[in-house]
């Protein structure tokens, strides 16, 4: 009998070859999983010491939420190479009710939201047929239009920063997008796909020697930490969860999106409702351990989907070492306080074209649908509750 190989889904693959292709699967999401706490952290006023644990804790759920759908408990995740991340989906409504009702008003959302697509998830079977294609492209579409004035913002510096629309931050921000513009249009295989993290490097560096990066807050920072139980205390408010349980069924349909695009790119076949449903409760459930660390919830992530489709390399203990390293990151605080230290203006430059991608591929979705009157109207009745409610500030 032949021995497993990366592009088979079962088996273990020897350790020289999972080490570089689940490497290359965590550094094609790590900028992404880790965006959304710094921007929501900077904008609710989260100290740079707590930014740093939050950090840690978002790595190290990341991978449990990966080996989870690797390796499914009970009914609980999909059994298929799906690397799961922070999701961008919930960023607008975080600020929100973290700038107005606190983090732990948010994380109390985070956690009753994600049981409740959970428990979804374990009965999918019965509702998952009836989610309309126009609908889910309506829903990613407006989640791009309202990210895209965050990452602008970003761009500018940060609201409220001293330096908001400085030249410098138009600079580094701009060099830093036009890096991830040439490497996504010029590049090819390996560097393509990680055009987001080349464009981050660029600007990080030209903001060093533009004299924009302060690490002060290393100061005292020790080697091996442990991933920070409750940040924030729990509080429960019912607008809040109601709020947050509408975004998680839009994390839900993101991701029946996902495993099929997957199965249908990598593995050649239609996902079953079994792999559907699992891939919806990991969602849930391990956003409910997310809220309990001080994340928002998690998700999975679309750019390792199609990393997957475009290598074939599918095998899950290639994904899992994958994990495995995100997990080990993720105990050394020294790491996630360095992450604290990447200007707005960086961040901004490299959101900007994640945004953009958001909102390209709601396009595209409603392309496969079609541009019939009924169409129309579906869209043009749900694309206005969701942009009135998001604004710049947001």
């Amino acid at each position: 009998m032949s021995k497993p190989t990366i592009y088979e889904l079962d088996g273990r693959v020897p350790l020289a070859q999972a080490v570089p292709f689940g490497l290359q699967h965590v550094l094609a999401m790590f900028v992404s999983n880790i965006t959304p706490i710094i921007i929501l952290a900077g904008i609710v006023g989260v100290d740079s010491a707590l930014q740093g644990a939050l950090i840690q804790n978002c790595m190290i759920i990341a991978g449990i939420g990966t080996l989870v759908q690797l390796y499914p408990l009970w009914r609980i995740g999909s059994r298929l190479p799906i690397v799961m991340g922070i999701s961008f989906t919930f960023l607008s409504l975080a600020i929100v009710i973290g700038t107005g009702m606190g983090m732990g008003t948010l994380m109390g959302a985070v956690v009753i939201g994600g049981i409740v697509e959970g428990i979804l998830g374990l009965f999918a079977r019965y509702w998952i047929r009836i989610i309309s294609p126009i609908v889910a492209a309506t829903v990613v579409t407006a989640i791009g239009f309202s990210l895209l004035p965050i990452g602008a913002n970003s761009f500018a510096g940060g609201q409220g920063a001293a330096d908001f629309g400085a030249a410098h931050n138009w600079i580094v921000g701009s060099v830093t997008l036009l890096t991830c513009l040439v490497c996504q249009v010029f590049g090819k295989g390996f560097l393509r796909s990680l055009s987001v993290l080349v464009g981050l490097i660029a600007g990080y560096i030209l903001s060093l020697f533009m004299g924009m990066v302060d690490f002060s807050s290393l100061n005292g920072v020790g080697i091996v930490s442990l991933p920070k139980l409750l940040p924030f205390a729990l509080e429960f408010n019912i607008g809040a969860i109601l709020s947050i349980i509408a975004i998680y069924m839009v994390s839900a349909t993101e991701t029946i999106g996902d495993t099929s695009a997957l199965c249908a790119g990598a593995l050649k076949r239609q996902p079953t409702d079994k792999e559907l449903g699992g891939s919806i409760a990991c969602d849930g459930f391990v956003s409910s351990i997310a809220g309990l660390f001080g994340c928002t919830p998690i998700t999975s992530f679309s750019q390792n989907v199609g990393l997957a489709s475009m290598s074939g390399v599918v095998n899950r203990s290639v994904i899992a070492v994958g994990a495995g390293i995100m997990i080990l990151g993720g105990v050394f605080p020294a790491v996630g306080v360095v992450l604290t230290t990447i200007p707005q203006a960086v961040l901004g430059g490299c959101t900007l074209m994640m945004f953009g991608s958001i909102l390209f591929a709601g396009f595209g979705m409603m392309s496969k649908c079609g541009f019939d009157n009924r169409n129309m109207v579906t869209f043009s009745q749900r694309i206005v509750s969701p942009l009135s409610s998001s604004s710049p500030s947001s």
